[in-house]
């Protein structure tokens, strides 16, 4: 562990003049130093716009770019690369989805089915896509075990649905939906399924082929890798139909003046000047995690997540959200309550000793209001973390209650 933690210069830092005890991943995590260093060596050595020039500089960029594209595809168990699209983050590939699929493929009557569980970004799009082209938009709800029913799935995605698209892991609870069960439900129905693998993809192997899935996003900055890039998976066969998502440079093949005519994939979705070093600093995040391990990686996260659950139940008037899901059940995230405190306050009291978590609706209103609270306080983990981390979270949690006026 102290071998992994050293790669991480912002874990030396101090905050309030203590150390960092940083438990905020879901959102995003930090770096290590072979991602920083992969990013300041693009712009150091081979820094120039890729596709663009004939030039030595431009052709290492270029080279550069395409290469972190075979690394990222390989990632997800895509072999062929060119159906891998960067994106700034899941969020707007999310959006290229809706706007260059949905709202050209769906119709008047047809059905979207997404799970209560999403994040704002894998819901909003598709809200309005169905107001736009008059589809139902139908949602798959949580049992009071934080699980989606064969029923559920049987009765919401059905002769009419033409898309679902859910997410792999909740951002809230760390529940995994029952994506096979999904997947096959709705190609028994025709519907293609999207795929948000934002939570998921930093804490264990995702291969979309296998998984059997239309499309899938994630965002690199969850993963190690650089801030404002991200990935979108599809098919060739849809990717080819769909109209591009953005126009102008480098997205084309030749322009007159009153028609122009489309590069193939991925460049028909790649308009403008890419984040080239993003891409390759998100190489660089997947060849860190792929040295470490998924075995290795999966290990830490579960003995983290079993070690916090314990030491929080411990704890009088902490309430955890989805309380009976084991933890080898959870991933990277748990969101609680404490009674008769604010989760912004809980917040704030743990920064002032140097830890960081998520306060809020976490991106996720719909699914709190299911589960009858408004915000929470939420802990997240990371390959970085340790059992002292968690010691530090514990003590501070402890005296939460206590700052607040409140007795034990």
């Amino acid at each position: 562990m102290n071998r992994i933690q050293e790669q991480f210069p912002l874990l030396k830092e101090k905050v309030h003049g203590k150390p960092i005890v940083y438990l905020d991943n879901a959102a995003t995590a930090q770096r290590p130093v072979s991602v920083l260093k992969a990013v300041d060596d693009f712009y150091r050595h081979d820094n120039a716009n890729p596709h663009r020039g004939v030039y030595e500089l431009a052709v290492r960029a270029t080279d550069a770019f395409e290469d972190a594209r075979k690394v990222v595809a390989g990632f997800i168990g895509v072999k062929d690369a060119a159906e891998l699209i960067f994106t700034r983050n899941a969020t707007e590939a999310l959006n290229l989805i809706a706007y260059s699929y949905g709202l050209n493929f769906l119709s008047e009557g047809d059905g979207i089915t997404i799970s209560i569980a999403e994040h704002h970004s894998n819901l909003v799009p598709w809200q309005h896509v169905a107001g736009v082209v008059g589809a139902s938009l139908d949602y798959l709800y949580l049992t009071d075990g934080a699980r989606i029913s064969d029923e559920e799935i049987a009765a919401k995605i059905t002769e009419k649905t033409k898309l679902v698209s859910v997410a792999h892991i909740s951002n809230v609870l760390g529940v995994q939906l029952p994506v096979e069960k999904i997947v096959k439900r709705a190609h028994e129905v025709g519907a293609i399924v999207v795929l948000d693998c934002a939570q998921s993809i930093p804490h264990f192997p995702v291969d979309v082929e296998k998984l059997g899935v239309d499309f899938a996003v994630f965002s690199g900055h969850k993963m190690y890798a650089p801030l404002g890039i991200g990935a979108l998976w599809g098919r060739r066969d849809l990717l080819e139909k769909m109209p591009p998502f953005l126009s102008g440079g480098d997205m084309i093949d030749s322009v007159e003046e009153q028609v122009t005519t489309y590069a193939p994939i991925p460049q028909k979705f790649e308009a403008g000047t890419q984040d080239a070093a993003g891409a390759v600093g998100l190489a660089a995040a997947v060849k860190f995690m792929q040295e470490i391990g998924w075995e290795k990686i999966t290990r830490i996260e579960h003995e983290l997540m079993a070690y916090a659950l314990e030491g929080m139940r411990q704890i009088p008037h902490v309430t955890i959200l989805g309380g009976d899901i084991p933890a080898n059940e959870r991933y990277g995230a748990i969101s609680f309550l404490v009674e008769d405190v604010h989760p912004h306050d809980v917040a704030s009291i743990l920064d002032a000793d140097g830890v960081c978590i998520r306060a809020g609706h976490h991106c996720a209103q719909p699914l709190l209001h299911h589960l009858d609270v408004y915000a929470t306080s939420r802990i997240s983990f990371a390959v970085y973390n340790t059992k002292e981390d968690i010691d530090a979270f514990l003590e501070s949690l402890k005296k939460v209650r206590g700052v607040m006026g409140y007795g034990a």
